[in-house]
């Protein structure tokens, strides 16, 4: 009897240790962000004030992978992905050059942001865990950098 309580008073004491331990979705997001930086990339989580007229309303914050741009003059753009595959600016207008939508096509369906400034290229993300697509943001980012 002596045994079983002490047993039941060590797990009672232990039982708040278990709440600490990530969950398998948060240990996949720790992962994938440290391949990402093994990658070049920079990650942080941005609080963000998205469109009204989004279909699907992104979270805030939202996770930000940036690379450093290495061009004197680079050109500064904002595409939001409606849906998926279709890209607009901030008038709702359609992505016409055809050098971004190359790259906008390869990029998965919970990317809903891509902006570029005069320093970085920023692209906003829901973070699905997996190898495939965090490699083909990696190229995005590098081919438009």
């Amino acid at each position: 009897m002596t045994v079983w309580i002490v047993l039941s008073i060590i797990a009672v004491v232990l039982s708040p240790l278990v709440w600490l331990r990530p969950s398998r979705a948060q240990s996949g997001r720790m992962a994938m962000r440290m391949e990402a930086r093994r990658m070049g990339l920079a990650m942080q989580l941005i609080p963000q004030e998205w469109p009204h007229w989004l279909a699907v309303q992104p979270p805030s914050p939202c996770a930000q992978y940036h690379r450093p741009r290495a061009t004197r003059e680079p050109d500064t753009w904002v595409y939001w992905q409606m849906t998926p595959g279709n890209w607009v600016n901030q008038w709702r207008e359609a992505c016409e050059d055809a050098h971004l939508l190359a790259h906008f096509r390869t990029l998965p369906a919970d990317v809903y942001k891509i902006e570029a400034g005069k320093q970085l290229v920023a692209l906003y993300w829901g973070e699905r865990v997996e190898a495939q697509v965090l490699q083909r943001i990696a190229a995005v980012l590098k081919a438009l950098a």
